[in-house]
């Protein structure tokens, strides 16, 4: 059962459009993350590199304290999700801030120090998944990556 944290849907006014906001990997945040990537339609928001990842996301501020999720750019659109994949390549616990900083704000600096510390535990494939670290995203994946951005509280 979630806590009202992860309902909560705040309503921002950005730029003269309503904007609502959800808590990251919520129910509510994952479908408009979907909603968003499928406005661009197949192949438009393929992040680059072909890596199938399930994640441990630890520290969550709701339901029961982790999330199982994944993400997967071996088809023609990349997808996050939650749950595990069958024959995921890597298998990355991290904790909720430092995984919302890496895959919603982007910071790879963020991912570094976290795994230089420690706090990042991977297992599988490293290979595919610094080969997604390194790619140059196409210009509609830097597009939802932002539309993203402003959807997450």
């Amino acid at each position: 059962m979630l806590s009202n944290l992860a309902r909560l849907n705040t309503v921002s006014n950005i730029g003269g459009k309503i904007m609502s906001k959800f808590a990251f990997l919520s129910p509510e945040w994952i479908a408009e993350a979907k909603r968003i990537r499928d406005e661009f339609g197949s192949a438009n928001g393929a992040m680059p590199g072909a890596v199938k990842m399930n994640l441990v996301i630890t520290e969550v501020p709701f339901g029961d304290g982790s999330i199982d999720a994944h993400v997967d750019t071996s088809g023609q659109d990349a997808d996050i999700d939650l749950g595990h994949l069958e024959g995921a390549d890597v298998k990355i616990t991290v904790g909720y801030d430092t995984a919302k900083e890496v895959f919603v704000q982007g910071n790879q600096q963020a991912a570094m120090q976290a795994f230089m510390a420690g706090k990042i535990k991977v297992e599988g494939d490293m290979a595919k998944l610094m080969a997604m670290q390194t790619a140059v995203p196409d210009p509609s994946a830097l597009e939802i990556t932002e539309k993203i951005k402003e959807i997450t509280e």
